[in-house]
């Protein structure tokens, strides 16, 4: 492991970064947060569009186990032990989706939004042709750490506006995270996959393209479920466009 000792600290100012050009650049990226009356086709779209793409990470997850299991055992019993962890969660989300009226037929028959499957390519390379996790574990890093740092806040909303029990299953997921420190967890893992300079090049490269990766993801949502557009436009818009 020989990570520089600020690469965490530059790789979290980073996602902070994100966090405020997502809530400034992205439209509608404050709704789920902020609004009093919630545009339930967008947050129906977007917890079904979740459970689409934690069943699909697992599989990428089980490459990930494949190649430490050649490469650091250890990390591969740590590894398939947080996915062990995380790999039914899916099922949380259905569960706050039936009080809306979505049911698992519906989720499970849904198309995934290009976006989704763009996301859950890019993981899939790394481990496919570049023969690394790296991709994948930046990934996770990134999304344990916005998770933590926002959702609380839009559950919180959530709750207000559609009552505690709608959100139950999203709680349930995002105490796990909090409560067993996946964000320290995911790190120690992606540090022994980086041996130098070269290394944390890629995390912040990666980094970057998850993020874009992110906010199309957001924009799609937006523009199918508010906008009714089915076709992605791209350049991303700005939130003075919308």
């Amino acid at each position: 492991m020989t990570t520089s000792p600020d690469l965490r600290r530059r790789v979290d100012a980073i996602l902070d970064s994100f966090i405020k050009d997502f809530y400034e650049t992205v439209p509608f990226a404050r709704h789920q947060k902020d609004a009093a009356e919630l545009n339930l086709e967008y947050y129906k779209r977007h917890n079904i569009e979740t459970i689409l793409r934690l069943r699909r990470k697992r599989t990428v997850d089980a490459l990930a186990i494949k190649y430490f299991t050649k490469v650091d055992p250890v990390q591969a019993k740590a590894w398939a032990h947080y996915t062990d962890d995380e790999m039914l969660h899916d099922r949380l989300f259905a569960a706050d989706l039936a009080k809306v009226g979505v049911s698992k037929e519906e989720i499970y028959s849904t198309e995934p939004l290009l976006s989704t499957k763009l996301l859950t390519g890019y993981l899939q390379y790394g481990m496919e042709f570049e023969d690394s996790p790296l991709a994948l574990i930046t990934s996770v890093y990134f999304v344990e750490y916005v998770t933590t740092r926002t959702q609380p806040d839009w559950l919180d909303n959530l709750e207000n506006v559609l009552g505690r029990e709608h959100v139950k299953g999203a709680r349930a997921h995002v105490n796990t995270d909090l409560d067993d420190d996946h964000d320290d967890f995911v790190w120690r893992v992606m540090a022994t996959l980086i041996s130098g300079e070269e290394d944390e090049k890629k995390v912040v490269e990666h980094l970057n393209h998850i993020y874009w990766l992110w906010k199309l993801y957001f924009v799609e949502l937006h523009q199918l479920t508010v906008l009714g557009k089915t076709d992605p436009q791209i350049p991303l818009p700005s939130s003075a466009d919308v």
